[in-house]
């Protein structure tokens, strides 16, 4: 007899564009300010922002709006499994073997009946989050341009993207001041023109470590008291959790900020840890169909165990030696 075949599908769009006239934003002049103090600070010329602005005269006005460049683009993301229809299924029996309700199954689905037929795709799952990624500020100079920005798509290295704009991959690594030639898909970069300088490194400055010894502890107390809380997909609350929204409930009500996001952005947002600690994150990839894709998530609690939202059993502490989850070990991170 044939089986339905689950599968997951991801599609990324950029909602806007490098345009300037796209990437503005509005600025109220206050008291003691000047053409040239607001343009610093917008990282343009006075010649430009008197462009944008249509302006014939270097006089402001108190509250008066001004066009200013924005340096933010918003990445939307949707992750969908699908479920393919076999002999025999019926929408009811699709829905409880996947833990939804008929209702939702067909609003996933914009379906009006409750009528399928065999080889079609149903989707069971859909996760859907927004990123806004902050570009790099272009250097303030009068009359030419020493940078550009670009965006890292799949597939780009640095060798590509060095010949794309005729520069040498070293000049891009010094003048984003790279540790690594590893690129990231989203990651941002300052593409330098043929023969310009690199701009001067930042200072360097310490950071805390964002999750003490002391905070790892409160972490794992939250999420042990979450154990037995059954898994509800997309669930984010102790009246049931899906893997990821586990995650957010514990570190917000652990006093962090953090955003709503699925396992695989959870999974991109993070730093890579080679020896995890008590509060990192560990991932796994579920689908033996797509072993690069993120779908599960944990924390890690030491001795090699971690703690997180299971879709048989809800909230539990599972060992990493387990052959199931040993099979699909993707790594670890923090945030």
């Amino acid at each position: 007899m044939n089986k339905g075949i689950v599968t997951l599908s991801a599609a990324a769009v950029i909602s806007s564009a490098f345009a300037s006239p796209a990437l503005a934003d509005t600025y109220i002049v206050k008291s003691g300010d000047s053409l040239s103090k607001i343009a610093s600070a917008h990282h343009i010329t006075v010649t430009k922002l008197k462009q944008m602005n249509k302006l014939t005269s270097d006089s402001l006005r108190i509250n008066q709006k001004l066009t200013v460049p924005d340096n933010k683009i918003t990445i939307k993301k949707a992750n969908a499994v699908t479920y393919t229809v076999a002999k025999g299924d019926s929408l009811i029996k699709i829905a409880n073997k996947y833990s939804l309700t008929l209702a939702e199954l067909k609003k996933l689905n914009n379906l009006k009946t409750a009528s399928i037929y065999i080889g079609q795709k149903l989707i069971i799952s859909q996760t859907k989050q927004t990123t806004v990624l902050t570009l790099p500020k272009p250097a303030n100079t009068e009359g030419k341009t020493e940078s550009s920005a670009y965006l890292v798509k799949s597939g780009d290295s640095l060798w590509k993207i060095a010949s794309q704009f005729k520069t040498s991959p070293q000049s891009i690594i010094d003048f984003n001041h790279l540790k690594t030639d590893a690129l990231t898909v989203g990651q941002s970069l300052l593409i330098p023109k043929s023969g310009t300088a690199p701009a001067p490194a930042p200072p360097a400055e310490a950071k805390p470590n964002p999750l003490p010894a002391k905070d790892a502890s409160s972490v794992i107390a939250m999420a042990k008291k979450m154990i037995g809380v059954p898994y509800s997909w997309a669930g984010a609350s102790p009246d049931g959790f899906d893997c990821s929204g586990f995650i957010y409930y514990v570190f917000k009500n652990s006093g962090y900020q953090i955003s709503r996001v699925s396992a695989a952005t959870y999974y991109d947002l993070g730093k890579s840890v080679a020896t995890p600690k008590p509060g990192d994150l560990v991932f796994f990839s579920t689908n033996p169909a797509s072993s690069a894709l993120i779908s599960h998530m944990g924390i890690y609690i030491g001795n090699g165990q971690f703690i997180h939202a299971s879709s048989s059993k809800g909230v539990q502490i599972s060992s990493l030696s387990m052959s199931y989850y040993q099979t699909r070990f993707a790594g670890y991170r923090s945030l």
